[in-house]
């Protein structure tokens, strides 16, 4: 009897732990997705799924149409991509299955998107026929049509359920707040004008304060202080470029949300050989570091303590690399044609870099700069780690 009771208690035991090691529906192997991260394919409309610490190419997932400028954002729990496609694609992977889990085709022409901070909310943003749509992250549903009258650009997540965004034709910044749109709500929209001439691009600051726009038409940034109950605009570098020659203009440079380097942000400038240092409190020029070329992207590595700068065409096959007390160049070197694009591990000891035309991903030791492996890639551009999935404006 007594035999038999301790067997039943087995029994039950070893029941208790298959139920807390296979909970219902998932008896199969676990897929951490923290280490991961996607590459645009742009010539094949393709992305690789990377892993970061075996240096390696998991699969090939196809069939997300026109890459030609691409990015995307992460759900909050990191299973799933929605990709923004050039053609006006919006595309949500599934990582875990490696596999497009739903497509939709919303404009003609689409620049960029965003997710809102509660991951409920995919934005994006549209050239052709210009405005911002925003949907269910869920089923991929139109849950939001914004016309603006403008291409927007500059799309990013602000706390409070909100998408901040700008007019490249009519120099505004509209605020969307989605946090009351419940029970078929539309959104409030606040827009501020002034912005400047030709915004094209922008960036949000980490804690989600401060949206600083690029401008095109003039030499010049504005920058709005989203804490404030009514933002207005706040000159960031007037006339930086007056009474120097300005360079023809072979690519459009990018602001994004990762080039602060500790109370500065490092910009690039427009038409000239520098990038701008501005303290990130009061907006005021700390300094200009000369480059090889016109800068595309200035991205600080996430400690701050370096600026790692890429260059427009016929320059971009250089990166250097710039120390942010001296604000003086401490690293050049030349990965191969068309270096376009630059991803730091989360924890900064190593970059990969998209070198387009060489059709390769390489990686180098932040530290070193030694070369530690390449992946191959069909015309490689964007490099997206799953880490993106915790920060605002990423």
């Amino acid at each position: 009897m007594k035999s038999h009771i301790l067997g039943l208690l087995a029994t039950l035991a070893l029941g208790v732990t298959t139920a807390l090691t296979f909970p219902s529906g998932a008896r199969g192997e676990a897929t951490a997705t923290g280490d991961l991260g996607l590459v645009v394919e742009r010539a094949s409309g393709s992305l690789l799924l990377v892993d970061q610490s075996e240096r390696a190419v998991l699969a090939r997932i196809e069939g997300l149409g026109d890459l030609s400028h691409t990015s995307l954002v992460y759900s909050p729990d990191q299973r799933f991509a929605y990709v923004f496609g050039r053609d006006g694609g919006l595309t949500k992977v599934d990582i875990v299955t490696r596999r497009i889990a739903k497509r939709v085709v919303q404009a003609g022409n689409s620049i960029g998107g965003a997710i809102s901070d509660d991951g409920k909310l995919v934005a994006v943003s549209n050239y052709e026929p210009g405005g911002v749509k925003i949907f269910d992250a869920d089923t991929l549903d139109l849950v939001a049509d914004i016309p603006t009258g403008s291409k927007t650009i500059g799309l990013v997540d602000a706390p409070g359920r909100r998408f901040v965004f700008s007019m490249w034709d009519t120099g505004e910044t509209w605020i969307a707040d989605m946090s009351g749109t419940g029970s078929g709500a539309k959104p409030v929209i606040t827009r501020i004008t002034g912005m400047g001439s030709n915004p094209y691009d922008a960036l949000i600051t980490g804690n989600g304060r401060t949206y600083v726009v690029g401008l095109f038409g003039e030499d010049g940034m504005r920058a709005l202080d989203l804490w404030a109950d009514a933002p207005e605009p706040t000159d960031v570098l007037p006339g930086y470029g007056r009474g120097q020659e300005e360079m023809p203009v072979y690519k459009m440079p990018h602001l994004e949300g990762w080039a602060l380097a500790g109370d500065e942000f490092v910009l690039p400038a427009v038409r000239h050989h520098q990038v701008l240092w501005v303290d990130a409190r009061d907006f005021h020029e700390t300094g200009r570091t000369a480059t090889h070329g016109q800068p595309v992207f200035a991205i600080a590595r996430p400690d701050g303590r370096q600026v790692w700068v890429n260059f427009a065409h016929p320059l971009n096959d250089t990166i250097q690399v710039v120390d942010t007390l001296s604000k003086q160049v401490i690293h050049e070197f030349k990965p191969g044609p068309a270096a376009l694009h630059m991803e730091f591990t989360p924890r900064g000891h190593e970059v990969w870099i998209s070198v387009r035309d060489a059709n390769k991903v390489m990686i180098y030791d932040t530290h070193t700069f030694e070369k530690l492996g390449e992946i191959d890639a069909a015309s490689p551009s964007g490099i997206f780690f799953t880490a993106r999935a915790h920060k605002t404006g990423l």
